[in-house]
């Protein structure tokens, strides 16, 4: 049986507004690498998309 960190959000899903840029950003990106499916939303898509690249 594998364990998990205590701070794993696998299998947890995660909405992120204001993700485009600063805070939003940061806090999409750092629920991405503990593992959380994360959903984007804000006002530039093209911000938003480069928030994905980045998770991806």
């Amino acid at each position: 049986m594998e364990e998990k960190s205590v701070h794993s959000l696998e299998g947890k899903v995660a909405l992120v507004t204001g993700a485009g840029q600063g805070v939003g950003q940061g806090i999409a990106l750092a629920l991405a690498a503990a593992g959380a499916s994360v959903l984007v939303t804000g006002r530039t898509m093209e911000k938003l998309e480069q928030t994905v690249a980045m998770i991806t």
